[in-house]
Formats: structure tokens, C-alpha cells, sequence
């Protein structure tokens, strides 16, 4: 296959198919655990691909955990036998792009727990991050701007603050999207935005006193038009 030809508006494509050549190059060469890949710019040589293309590819299979990257080192095959290692590629080749209801309620699964461990585990400065952030959506808010990246980036610091890295790199995947689809979607109201501002600041409140049931309780409430607005999307 010759990933030249393919377009740059097939990104997402172009980036499946170096993931599985990259497959193919341990199935042929039989690495095992902790061999060593050959370099970004060795691959992007060999398959004629941008090292970005290469650089994504590698980091998506790093995020399902069949290889790992060591600084100053370079990549190797993870601790994952050969029949899972393909199976696993399987299921990421026939990853289809989440739509809005999915991702809505992926992202209340995810901050219902975030917010549960983040009053529990947060530290001065996880809550200053908090502040700063809730601070920069309140003044964009009633600047009469939109605020939606301020809104993301308020909770994300939550999730930051969770101390598990697993869900925060979970909720930086799909960020961007919920970002896109919010505006496709026209899911923000302005007429609501006082509202927002209210439950952010309790939520907030809520980390600050560590209280876990009370901090999910607040992430419930705020998510509740969040959730009945993505099932009246057609």
C-alpha cells in the first residue's frame, strides 16, 4: 500500500493505516516485549509519512498501551502478546468517531468519579488551577462572549486534581470534539450562563471543603441539562 497517495483530508485514515503497518513491522520482525521500534524518522522514511503522522500513530498505541515511549531512549513494544497485540489493533482500525450522545455521557461517567476524587485528593494548588480557571469562565461569561473552551478547561483542571492520569489523558481525547460538537450543536445558552457560572462556584466550593458526595451531587445537578439537551439532538 502506497500511503502516498493517500489525501490530507483522510487524516484519520492515513493515521489507521500507518498504525497498521507498524503491526505488520512486529509481526514480521516477531518483536517482543521491550524491543525497540525503529525511529520516528526511520518509519516516516519507510511508509513516506510526515513524523507528525508517525508521532500520532505512536501515540494513540501508546494510549491502548501495546507500546511504550521512553525519553531519549525511543519507542518499544509493550508487555501485550502477539494475539492480544492484534486484536487489540483490530478493534482501533474499526473505531468509529463517537457521536454527541456518546460522548456527552462518557464525559458525565467520567466527571461524576473525576470531581469525586479530585475533593478528595487535591492539593493547595490543584485548588488555585481550580479558582483560576472558574475566574476565567466567569469574566468571559459576563464579557458576553462565548466560553466554551474556558467552561472545558474548568473542568479539566478537576480532573487533573483526580490524580489519575488515565481519566485526565481520557478527558484530553475528547475535549476537542466535545469542543466542535458543542458548537455544531449550539449547546451553549446564553440565557443559562448565570446559571453555569452558580454551579461551577458550588462545585468549587465543594472541592474546597473536600466533601466527595457533595462535589458529585453539584457535578450531577450542573450536568442535568447537559444530559436532557443531548437526547433532544436529532
Amino acid at each position: 500500500m502506497n500511503l502516498e497517495v493517500l489525501s490530507i483530508n483522510e487524516n484519520q485514515d492515513l493515521q489507521n493505516a500507518v498504525i497498521d503497518k507498524i503491526r505488520e513491522l512486529i509481526n514480521y520482525k516477531n518483536l517482543e516485549p521491550n524491543d525497540k521500534l525503529p525511529s520516528e524518522r526511520m518509519l516516516s522514511d519507510k511508509l513516506g509519512v510526515s513524523r507528525g503522522v508517525v508521532r500520532d500513530a505512536i501515540q494513540k498505541l501508546e494510549f491502548y498501551g501495546l507500546l511504550k515511549s521512553i525519553p531519549q531512549s525511543g519507542t518499544f513494544v509493550a508487555n501485550v502478546g502477539g494475539i492480544a497485540m492484534n486484536g487489540i489493533v483490530d478493534d482501533i482500525l474499526r473505531l468509529e468517531e463517537p457521536d454527541f450522545k456518546s460522548l456527552v455521557e462518557t464525559r458525565i461517567l467520567l466527571e461524576l468519579k473525576t470531581v469525586r476524587l479530585a475533593s478528595l485528593r487535591r492539593t493547595d494548588k490543584d485548588l488555585k488551577s481550580i479558582k483560576e480557571a472558574l475566574d476565567a469562565y466567569e469574566e468571559k461569561v459576563l464579557s458576553g462572549k462565548e466560553a466554551v473552551q474556558e467552561d472545558l478547561l474548568f473542568h479539566l483542571s478537576i480532573a487533573k486534581a483526580s490524580k489519575n492520569s488515565s481519566i485526565n489523558t481520557f478527558m484530553l481525547t475528547i475535549t476537542p470534539q466535545i469542543i466542535i460538537d458543542f458548537g455544531k450543536y449550539h449547546v451553549c445558552d446564553n440565557d443559562l450562563d448565570n446559571l453555569r457560572i452558580n454551579e461551577h462556584r458550588s462545585i468549587y466550593e465543594a472541592i474546597k471543603k473536600q466533601d466527595p458526595v457533595l462535589a458529585k451531587q453539584r457535578m450531577k445537578e450542573h450536568f442535568k441539562v447537559l444530559y436532557q439537551y443531548c437526547y433532544n439532538v436529532k
